[in-house]
């Protein structure tokens, strides 16, 4: 089988794009008129003989939107009464991303031997976690596969929207932060060296802050590959630090306290968590393992390890309530939620509400973070540009004065 990068237009016009694999273009022809897109362009592409880890490293990674996709592919297929084995070929035909092919052919493969889809895309645990092989698995076990794929998109569309918006408040401060290094940088290398010469001629006695200055630009100078090492260096260390289990649990639990920023992460989290419990318990997962399933996708050690804990009450027998008053995550009015919706029987419904009404929050929060950054940030300004005028221009008045005095 060759592959073949297709292109041609559909019934509407529209132009349609992507990869197949065919014995001969005739085929890729023929296929393309039966889907009804007329052909354009079929192209043969060269075997790709580069090793894996350089194809890795050059082809286009999967994102979540190729996963919400792929759901919505699959949910419209099989809702259409289309065959599993067909649903995932004419995926494969429709998309132009290397690796999304090669993952799609894997599961044909697994599924022509006889393995189910949830059996098939749990080998690609990088793409599909664990949740969403559990919600797959409870569809095939009870014949709702169509209705699994949907609340799973939904449930993808919950959390990309909310990891965008948390994206978006973390973004903006460290992009000033970004800025205001570079400046800094810059002052150091090529501005104060220029008036250190001057006041190195003149042979006066210099300000403390404007010695200070000289002493930071001439060590930034001298040993600036000392000071990228180091910043490398930490980053390096962080990074392992929260790859490690503690670390991250540590820095999830005070990553929640910051200034203004902490609670966006926490309004997301617990979106997150109330919007996937809400679509497990929903969709027939048991309430222990859908306890430990959302666990495992709130993107936060600290909550994690809190739902884990309310898993143990429930499992001990006490209450939804009880447990998540035990936990000490959530506020008042989301236990009086929770209080209604276990009393009516209805705590799916609540925990749904509980996740748009954080979602709404961290919208808003994220769209007033400017202003409640912009005083910080114009404060922090003025107090390095107070230090760095200062630092520079008082030595010259300093020897004017000196001067008139003289005269």
């Amino acid at each position: 089988m060759q592959v073949f990068d297709y292109s041609g237009r559909n019934a509407r016009g529209e132009v349609m794009r992507g990869q197949v694999e065919s014995p001969n273009p005739q085929a890729v022809a023929a296929w393309m008129m039966s889907a009804g897109i007329t052909p354009i362009t079929i192209e043969s592409l060269a075997e790709d003989k580069r090793p894996e880890w350089l194809r890795t490293l050059t082809e286009a990674k999967l994102t979540d939107v190729d996963l919400m996709l792929f759901t919505r592919q699959m949910g419209t297929m099989v809702k259409s009464g289309v065959p599993m084995m067909q649903s995932l070929s004419a995926i494969q035909k429709s998309t132009g991303k290397p690796r999304l092919v090669r993952l799609l052919q894997a599961l044909r493969d697994d599924l022509d031997k006889g393995n189910e889809l949830s059996m098939a895309i749990a080998r690609h645990p990088t793409f599909f976690n664990e949740y969403y092989v559990n919600m797959i698995k409870v569809g095939e076990g009870t014949g709702r596969l169509e209705e699994i794929f949907r609340r799973l998109f939904a449930q993808l569309e919950f959390e990309r929207n909310m990891k965008q918006k948390i994206k978006s408040a973390v973004r903006y401060p460290s992009f000033v932060m970004t800025a205001i290094f570079i400046a800094v940088a810059i002052v150091n290398i090529y501005v104060i060296p220029v008036f250190a010469k001057v006041y190195a001629s003149l042979k006066v006695d210099l300000p403390p802050v404007t010695q200070f200055l000289i002493a930071s630009s001439n060590f930034t100078v001298d040993y600036w590959w000392a000071v990228v090492a180091a910043i490398a260096l930490a980053v390096y260390a962080f990074r392992f630090w929260t790859g490690t289990r503690d670390g991250r649990f540590t820095w999830d639990k005070y990553k929640i306290r910051f200034p203004i920023v902490g609670s966006i992460l926490v309004k997301g989290a617990l979106g997150r968590f109330a919007m996937s419990l809400a679509v497990a318990s929903r969709s027939g997962i048991p309430l222990m393992q859908a306890f430990t399933l959302v666990s495992r996708v709130v993107d936060n050690a600290f909550y994690e390890q809190r739902i884990v804990q309310m898993r143990d009450g429930v499992e001990r027998g006490e209450s939804i309530l009880r447990v998540a008053q035990t936990a000490g995550i959530f506020t008042p009015l989301d236990l009086q939620m929770i209080a209604v919706g276990e009393e009516t029987g209805e705590i799916d419904d609540m925990l749904e509400q509980v996740a748009k009404m954080y979602q709404s929050e961290v919208e808003y929060e994220v769209e007033r973070l400017g202003e409640s950054l912009e005083p910080i940030l114009l404060a922090f300004l003025a107090v390095l540009v107070m230090i760095l005028l200062l630092g520079i221009f008082l030595p010259l008045w300093d020897l004017g004065q000196a001067t008139l005095h003289h005269k």
